[in-house]
């Protein structure tokens, strides 16, 4: 059986690169590729896959419909955690998230997907600017080989 720690082990062997898929209106699949990040929920300490995001239908989709899944590979190892996605974002208030709780929530989960960045403030800007929104993925259930 894969474990959370095998499919983050996975994940870190490809610099944290995933596809996420989520579910159109009419019940077949999306799926993009993003960098991802398995760690404990900032909010409520869960184990979680996180991911900061812009993009209009992939959020669309998880607002109807927030069930998701991240498959990440290594070679021909893979493994799929699937869940119930918790979306925080500007557009996605959680109760006890400002703004400036939102801002340091998006720097966590880029800096747990492996990312560094030499300009903070620029960081924040941009984040803010493109209306980017964490999501955070509940495992439901982790497979592979």
């Amino acid at each position: 059986m894969t474990s959370f720690e095998d499919a983050a082990a996975l994940s870190r062997a490809e610099s944290g690169l995933a596809v996420i898929s989520t579910l159109r209106d009419d019940g077949s699949i999306q799926a993009s590729v993003v960098n991802i990040a398995f760690m404990r929920h900032p909010l409520t300490d869960i184990e979680v896959v996180a991911f900061v995001t812009y993009g209009a239908v992939k959020l669309a989709h998880l607002r109807a419909r927030p069930q998701a899944s991240a498959t990440v590979r290594s070679g021909w190892r893979w493994a799929t955690v699937e869940g119930v996605a918790e979306i925080i974002g500007p557009d996605d208030p959680r109760p006890g998230v400002d703004a400036v709780r939102l801002r340091l929530l998006l720097r966590e989960v880029f800096l747990a997907a492996g990312g560094t960045h030499d300009d903070w403030h620029t960081y924040d800007r941009v984040m803010a600017e493109q209306r980017r929104t964490a999501v955070f993925l509940t495992p439901t259930r982790i497979y592979g080989p």
